[in-house]
């Protein structure tokens, strides 16, 4: 099977986010590429240079008003005298039903949900190969393959249709499951991040032609703390069409494989046409966030648990930071899909 990565992915390299209101080390590093580069050729899988598909797939999802913010904001930032190296908001609309500013800073508040997506030089860059690294993975499934792994970096499923937040500026499995959409009448995500994927949610919470289940720490007291929980269903079309499926902190393998059998079961039941699985390999005990306790054979037993679905599937990397068994990780959740799904 085949992994898709682009080299100027690696390019994005924010030097801090804000966590509790101090400045700490980003962990969304560049050399997170390089282990999970490793464990996906530990799992047999061949490594593909995705082909440029330009901005038409992030615009089928994003708003042409953010994507140019975002195109531009890195350089406009640059001409404001004393401002940060990098791009990062300092105020925020309570409610974004008033004008749009003009201004660098104002847009910057509109644009972006929190201090944890820092945007420099080559994050624009970055996130527009990771959308077509997306991209291309859904192709590959679209022509044939049963599955394949798109390793995105920068993640995405914290981004909103005009919204970047927690990393993420593109929602790269929201991209897609739209790009899939061109072929299959209905699409599911499953997430299965240590954090609920909101901007995913968000994306598709008034749809019903694509199904949105995660599986993530009870957002009470866990990032995004506004978006994840268990009665939200959906709105309008979507109602019933969003099933969020909250565990509390240090919860492992079990508790985790049970959710998983109603997150399966709710996808069964709306009966996709293909899948996309957003990964996200944080839920793992010693990732540095911390908030699960899934431990590495235990991503073989998810993964191959979702196989067992045998639907044509895209697998999107989310988050998964540096620890040592980051690419045994990968490993052992790519060896068990595939062990179930050829």
């Amino acid at each position: 099977m085949k992994t898709f990565f682009a080299e100027e992915q690696k390019r994005h390299d924010p030097s801090f986010f804000l966590s509790s209101g101090a400045p700490q080390p980003n962990p969304e590093q560049p050399e997170r590429v390089e282990r999970l580069l490793a464990g996906a050729r530990a799992a047999g899988t061949q490594i593909v240079r995705p082909r440029d598909h330009g901005l038409a797939p992030v615009s089928a999802v994003h708003t042409p008003e953010y994507i140019d913010f975002l195109s531009r904001i890195y350089d406009r930032w640059q001409r404001i005298e004393g401002a940060s190296a990098e791009v990062i908001p300092n105020i925020h609309p309570i409610a974004r039903t008033g004008s749009y500013p003009a201004s660098a800073v104002g847009q910057a508040g509109y644009h972006m949900a929190d201090t944890s997506c820092p945007i420099s030089e080559h994050t624009f860059e970055s996130a527009r190969w990771s959308a077509s690294t997306a991209v291309c993975a859904a192709e590959a499934v679209m022509a044939g393959e049963k599955w394949a792994y798109a390793l995105c970096r920068p993640p995405g499923h914290h981004a909103f249709r005009d919204v970047a937040g927690g990393f993420c500026f593109f929602n790269n499995s929201g991209i897609a499951a739209q790009h899939l959409r061109g072929q299959a009448r209905r699409v599911a995500i499953l997430d299965v991040d240590l954090h609920h994927g909101n901007g995913t949610q968000g994306m598709f919470y008034e749809r019903a032609d694509v199904l949105t289940v995660s599986i993530h720490a009870d957002p009470v007291r866990f990032y995004p703390f506004f978006w994840g929980h268990a009665d939200e269903r959906g709105e309008g079309l979507g109602l019933g069409y969003n099933l969020n499926l909250p565990l509390p902190r240090k919860s492992g393998d079990d508790a985790y494989l049970e959710a998983l059998a109603a997150a399966i079961r709710r996808i069964e039941a709306f009966s996709p046409d293909a899948l996309v699985v957003a990964l996200g390999l944080d839920a793992f005990e010693k990732d540095p966030f911390g908030g699960l306790s899934v431990s590495t054979p235990g991503f073989a037993r998810i993964a191959e648990a979702i196989g067992a679905l045998r639907l044509p599937t895209v697998i999107v990397q989310e988050g998964g930071y540096l620890c040592d068994a980051l690419g045994d990780n990968l490993t052992s959740f790519l060896t068990g899909f595939g062990a179930r799904n050829g």
